[in-house]
């Protein structure tokens, strides 16, 4: 008895347009929702895990409605939701959009799960093609391209989705087993921690940029993505082939708690074995859920009262299904708000992704053996060739690492730019990689010092920011972890950078982790200038005075009589104590003959918070803040003459 591949190909997809709309709309908890910040993080958790508890209501529609309309009907508002997503020009309308399509992609993921009671193959290749895809992108989906070709891969994609899910959803032989239930319910955690580690691009990339430095601090890597098709097709490979019997199934389990542990270290260098591990030890943990039962023994007999009996347990096989898909998505929404939310109120998080792990682990070990596995929808191993393929192209098509160089002598001025750029979003809750782009190049810097640097996070869509602006901007990058190996600051230069140096500061009761990065720009002919890029986070009801004491103490000591720039989001105002540190140290306010220059908020600047310092012989000139909504600061700029050779 054999699955129908248009049910797999189906699943897969509607899981891939899930993703996509998760993609907008956990961001838009924090930007739009989350108004800038100034939401408390209590309510911004209650209101992302209100939708998935009211999905708990759906198996009882299914068992009163009937699963296809239910399904058919969510079907079409989730891909209305994600084409119009497509279109919106961000704001409120976008986040009640992507809530609409997150609630209709759930209650349709219940519906499926009444008819499907084999659903590893077709989650396996939703979570692997969306990840291949995601790659192939360079991390910025469909959804935030625009465009014709977007609009038309997103409809062809919506329209297929819509007329499979209309065809019947059960084997070929119109009976649906017993099994499923443990499939269903790791769903929602296999989407989790497929999400933050075992098949992120962003985090395979950071990952390689770590290796390349070998210091604490992360470079431009060649070939960046290069992981990720070894990533799917260990995924697809231990997902959709018959798992090993007797105490070795156990290499699954155990593999994917060694990922999770690896990442949850917080080491820049452990996170390609953390993500190895965790895509080869989720596949396997999946494969060993895939309950093939079939139907009861009764419904193997043609008899009136078999017949009757596997009626009347159908729909409590359903809803068992049901709930257990609504579950495991709920266990999604309580991990990724648990360990996202930690980094506004405190808390450690580490052990979320393990807790996870631990539990897709245990439910997987525990299914029954599959003595006698019935044939996929698909040639395991072909389809997880071709989606490996798929992933290939990635780090094929991926831009070329830019290039510094120094070898026109030292300039006589120097363009500094720094901003806050809020991990890529702008006011409008749109990823705005275009609007960072053009207000940072009308300056036409010479190095640039970002704050708010995001490189993997799930909830903020699993982009790689400071990839994408350096390879817009084509100038090479320096990145020194803050609030874990993938969150920070970063230094972009047309000149080269040496001796790149990281210091973690002290948290002084602030939760979200602060650092400074100090590297040195080789200006050519033995001229040498030390920039530092930093993002200080105040205490509750303080001043960061502490952390401004320790950089501008660590930026005087590393730039030892050199040239010496400190910039980034100070969260301090002139006449502050934290500001006087700096002025303190020697230090010299680039915008002082500019003042007031407001940045923040950027809709309606009233705080003085982004600064640029400079040491005595660097002449600051031309000193701006340049109006732009791409960020929820304003980038402060200031063209530097150095001092006579």
């Amino acid at each position: 008895m054999r699955y129908r591949q248009l049910t797999t190909g189906t699943l897969a997809l509607g899981v891939i347009l899930l993703i996509d709309v998760l993609r907008v709309w956990l961001p838009g908890i924090i930007t739009i929702f989350g108004q800038a910040a100034s939401t408390p993080a209590e309510l911004m958790g209650a209101f992302a895990l209100g939708w998935f508890v009211l999905a708990l209501g759906a198996p009882a529609v299914v068992r009163r409605v009937g699963a296809r309309p239910v399904t058919v009907v969510a079907a079409v508002l989730l891909a209305v939701a994600r084409l119009a997503l497509t279109a919106t020009p961000g704001g409120r309308t976008q986040l009640w959009l992507a809530t609409a399509g997150l609630l209709a992609g759930l209650v349709w993921l219940v519906g499926v799960a009444a008819d499907t009671d084999r659903p590893v193959p077709g989650l396996a290749l939703g979570f692997a093609v969306n990840a291949a895809l995601h790659a192939v992108l360079d991390t910025v989906d469909l959804v935030w391209r625009g465009g014709w070709l977007a609009w038309l891969l997103s409809s062809v994609a919506v329209v297929l989705f819509v007329l499979g899910t209309a065809q019947p959803g059960t084997r070929a032989d119109g009976v649906t087993g017993t099994g499923g239930v443990r499939a269903w319910l790791l769903a929602g955690p296999a989407l989790l921690l497929a999400g933050m580690v075992a098949l992120s691009p962003a985090l395979a990339r950071t990952g390689m940029s770590f290796l390349v430095a070998g210091d604490g601090v992360a470079r431009s890597p060649l070939f960046g993505l290069a992981p990720v098709p070894v990533a799917v097709a260990g995924f697809l490979c231990t997902a959709l082939t018959r798992p090993p019997r007797g105490w070795s199934r156990a290499y699954g389990p155990v593999a994917l708690l060694a990922g999770a542990v690896l990442f949850a270290l917080d080491r820049g260098d452990l996170l390609l074995p953390a993500i190895l591990l965790a895509a080869v030890g989720l596949g396997a943990c999946l494969a060993l859920t895939d309950d093939v039962s079939g139907p009861d023994s009764d419904a193997s007999d043609t008899s009136d009262t078999a017949n009757a009996s596997d009626t009347s347990n159908a729909s409590a096989r359903a809803a068992r299904r049901g709930y257990a898909v609504a579950a495991g998505m709920l266990v999604f929404a309580l991990g990724a708000v648990g360990y996202y939310s930690a980094y506004d109120l405190g808390y450690p998080n580490a052990a979320v992704p393990v807790l996870v792990a631990a539990l897709v682990a245990v439910v997987a070990f525990a299914a029954r053996p599959v003595v006698h596995r019935l044939p996929g929808p698909f040639p395991p191993l072909r389809a997880a060739a071709a989606v490996t393929a798929l992933a290939l192209l990635a780090p094929v098509l991926a831009d070329d690492i830019p290039v510094a160089s120094n070898r026109d002598g030292p300039p006589e001025r120097l363009t500094v730019v720094a901003y806050n750029i809020r991990m890529g979003f702008g006011l409008d809750g749109r990823f705005d990689l275009p609007g960072l782009t053009e207000v940072v190049e009308r300056q036409r810097p010479d190095v640039v010092l970002l704050s708010e640097v995001d490189r993997a996070w799930l909830l903020n869509g699993g982009h790689d920011t400071l990839d994408l602006l350096a390879g817009r901007l084509g100038m090479p990058y320096v990145f020194g972890p803050a609030a874990d190996p993938v969150w920070g600051d970063a230094v972009l230069s047309r000149w080269p950078m040496r001796d790149p140096r990281s210091l973690p500061l002290p948290a002084v009761g602030a939760p979200t982790g602060a650092q400074a990065l100090a590297v040195t720009l080789d200006l050519g002919d033995g001229v040498r200038t030390a920039v530092v890029s930093t993002h200080l986070q105040p205490p509750p009801g303080r001043g960061p005075v502490v952390q401004a004491r320790a950089v501008a103490d660590f930026a005087t000591r590393y730039a030892a009589g050199r040239p010496l720039v400190v910039a980034g989001d100070l969260n301090t105002e002139p006449g502050d104590e934290a500001y006087a540190e700096f002025t303190d140290a020697g230090l010299t306010d680039a915008f002082v003959t500019a003042r007031p220059l407001a940045t923040s908020p950027a809709d309606d600047p009233r705080q003085q918070i982004d600064h640029i310092f400079v040491s005595p012989g660097l002449t600051p000139g031309d000193p701006v803040a340049p109006r732009s909504t791409a960020s929820d600061h304003l980038p402060v700029a200031v063209t530097l003459t150095l001092p006579p050779r």
